[in-house]
């Protein structure tokens, strides 16, 4: 549903728009942005100065390169790696991650200037890495729809990140691009248990909807797969819960399944170790050895889930044409742990 701006409790019904010239005490971004205010988001409207970005290999994804209107995401995942860009804003990348949004509204105009330009080469982009594109604030500001009829234009392949359904009001859009370049999608699903989910992605849809959503998108026709991201240490590494993933994927009909062990680098750190001291004291020692001070996990544990989750996704078919398991049950039906 989209939401009415007002500056705040006890303003008048309506947008209320703010340039905010600010005063050393205002973060920084308050002083270059245009502000609205939605009920609890401030969302923070700025130019962007560029639409394409490279990937940081440090972020171990299969993507170099992307796009993303947003950052900072209504999710408020508390392992999200994103967050650390908040504090380059001078904003809080623990409690502000979720609550204050910027918002690239230019974007598009800007995607086509440098898709269009002789140096790019037209390489694959991922949609959303600094914050979900199809978050809460896209039902405001609409910005995916101009996003990927730059891309289709351009002829140029791209990959939708998301957790939210709100994906599907576009797939009229990425079926008509899907027509002219390659285009995919991957849900974000790293557990099924709703139960952590609640705890650790309290904004997020239920992993059950958003394997609903991969479902549709394959059946549209819109190649989808699982990104486990993020898997927990200690919390969802279990043969059953790694197990329950795979075998829900599977029945949602995706197309690949990626795991994703958790990162914790800084701003995630912080956000992530901090609830884990209050709901699982006892396990912060033994997060302490597997992370030391640096943001990834010991390489050795890494290679024994991917390890565990190749197995798992070649044993469901996961990916494979013809699949020696057949769907027993539809993704619609509630997701059990087992």
């Amino acid at each position: 549903m989209r939401r009415d701006a007002s500056s705040g409790s006890g303003a008048v019904p309506g947008v209320q728009q703010l340039l905010l010239d600010g005063g050393p005490a205002r973060p920084r971004i308050e002083r270059q942005a245009v502000t609205r205010v939605f009920g609890d988001i401030t969302c923070y409207e700025v130019p962007a100065r560029t639409a394409i970005d490279r990937v940081p290999e440090a972020a171990e994804l299969p993507y170099q390169w992307a796009v993303s209107p947003y950052r900072g995401c209504e999710a408020g995942c508390r392992y999200c790696a994103a967050r650390r860009g908040h504090r380059y804003l001078g904003l809080d990348p623990g409690d502000d991650f979720a609550s204050r949004i910027v918002v690239k509204t230019n974007l598009a105009d800007r995607l086509r200037r440098e898709l269009a330009a002789p140096r790019w080469g037209g390489d694959p982009v991922a949609l959303g890495l600094t914050g979900d594109c199809y978050q809460p604030a896209e039902e405001t500001y609409q910005l995916m729809p101009g996003i990927v009829r730059a891309l289709a234009d351009a002829g140029n392949p791209f990959t939708v990140l998301t957790k939210s359904p709100l994906v599907l009001r576009d797939l009229d859009l990425l079926r008509d691009a899907a027509k002219v370049t390659q285009v995919g999608a991957a849900v974000s699903v790293g557990f099924v248990d709703d139960r952590i989910r609640r705890a650790v992605e309290p904004g997020a849809a239920t992993p059950q909807r958003r394997l609903e959503v991969c479902a549709a998108l394959n059946d549209a026709g819109i190649p989808c797969g699982v990104l486990m991201a993020p898997i927990l240490p200690l919390i969802t590494d279990s043969a059953d819960h790694l197990q329950a993933t795979v075998r829900r994927a599977a029945e949602a009909g995706a197309v690949s399944v990626t795991p994703v062990v958790l990162r914790l680098p800084s701003g995630a750190r912080e956000s992530y170790l901090g609830w884990l001291e209050r709901e699982h004291p006892g396990l912060v020692p033994r997060y302490q050895a597997l992370y030391g001070k640096g943001p990834t996990a010991d390489p050795g544990y890494r290679s024994r889930i991917a390890e565990q989750v190749r197995g798992l996704a070649a044993a469901y078919g996961v990916g494979q044409a013809a699949r020696r398991w057949r769907r027993r049950r539809s993704p619609a039906r509630q997701l059990a742990l087992v």
